[in-house]
């Protein structure tokens, strides 16, 4: 069954949260194609949100799981996209607090560069797949998540 075009929206919506976590490691490859840097353009009030409040993005977290995910009048569409953004949002700041403790001392070197780069790429494909597949109205099936998300749901 194909959703509603607010839900498609929405779940859209959602994947923003993963993509405003994963722009700095885009720091260096903005940098070098300032192009780029329009990228950021749609996660731009997230950005700010989460700049603005206090463990703002922790509060979001927690809003959009307690009131999206785990409330059963939500529809599936909906609560599926969301915790699937919220996982990929926990990857993404999982390996933030990886690269802050484990790799910011050793510089800014080429692999680190290389790596920050190739992070942001990948979330950035995530990103668009699920983007596209929520305009046709389907689930975004990304392996290992998708069965995540389907377990808790």
């Amino acid at each position: 069954m194909i959703s509603p075009l607010w839900q498609r929206l929405i779940g859209i919506l959602m994947y923003m949260l993963p993509w405003s976590d994963a722009i700095p490691f885009g720091r260096n490859l903005f940098n070098q194609v300032p192009i780029l840097k329009w990228l950021a353009l749609p996660a731009l009030p997230l950005i700010i949100f989460e700049q603005v409040v206090p463990l703002g993005s922790l509060l979001l977290f927690f809003i959009l799981f307690l009131a999206v995910v785990r409330n059963s009048k939500v529809p599936y569409f909906l609560r599926f996209n969301t915790l699937q953004a919220l996982l990929i949002d926990i990857a993404i700041v999982l390996l933030n607090y990886a690269f802050q403790i484990l790799l910011q001392p050793l510089g800014n070197g080429l692999i680190i560069r290389t790596l920050s780069s190739t992070i942001l790429i990948t979330v950035l494909t995530i990103v668009i797949f699920s983007i596209s597949e929520c305009l046709q109205g389907k689930e975004p099936d990304l392996p290992g998540i998708s069965e995540a998300v389907r377990m808790q749901l």
